[in-house]
């Protein structure tokens, strides 16, 4: 299973309270810290802390937020129930509501919406997509359960989604009309923060 931001920010805290006790040494501090943001995946992360005290065997991945400061996943008033393009563009992405029932329509236009770091009003949510000689990208979290349904005619609903879903991952259903028109539908891991990037640029510098 892979590791979210908030795993590998929890390892980080744990070895900066291990050094501030005196168990690890500053070199050997910034060395797990780079594996700890270097990290893709849980069995990646448990070696890291195997060997102090109150970590190890009982390590357990922290729960999904869906935005930094402990965002609920589920839940919430949805923030807009439709996004239309008419020669001309849309955007949902970042901290946003995704409602159960979310509409599209893209005519000679184009919609992007990015749910990585969005909350879900319900557990299972539907995208219906009508696309006319336009085109909407579709980005979904790395532990949804995607279902692509959508019709193609002269055009395409094209979707990339590799790996499980993840137990607890919301369900989302995309489908519709691509009318001269496309649909790409894709999954892709979280946005690095600010503060994420500037850190693996450190530890970059230091290598």
């Amino acid at each position: 299973m892979r590791a979210s931001d908030a795993d590998r920010e929890r390892v980080a805290e744990v070895l900066r309270e291990a050094a501030g006790d005196g168990r690890l040494t500053m070199d050997e501090l910034d060395e797990r810290l780079g594996a700890a943001y270097a990290a893709k995946t849980y069995a990646e992360l448990e070696p890291i802390t195997h060997d102090l005290p109150g970590t190890g065997a009982d390590w357990v991945p922290a729960p999904f937020t869906a935005a930094a400061g402990g965002v609920r996943r589920y839940g919430g008033e949805p923030t807009s129930h439709a996004g239309i393009a008419i020669l001309g563009g849309f955007s949902r992405k970042g901290d946003w509501v995704v409602p159960k029932d979310f509409n599209v329509f893209c005519l000679i236009g184009g919609g992007e919406i990015d749910m990585r770091e969005a909350r879900f009003s319900a557990p299972e949510v539907s995208i219906h997509v009508i696309a006319i000689m336009g085109g909407c990208e579709i980005t979904v979290p790395e532990d949804a359960t995607v279902r692509v349904t959508g019709i193609g005619i002269l055009g395409a609903f094209d979707h990339a989604i590799t790996g499980p879903a993840i137990p607890g991952g919301p369900v989302i259903t995309i489908n519709g009309l691509a009318l001269m028109g496309g649909v790409d539908v894709k999954r892709r891991p979280p946005r690095k923060s600010k503060r994420d990037r500037l850190r693996s640029r450190e530890f970059d510098e230091l290598e």
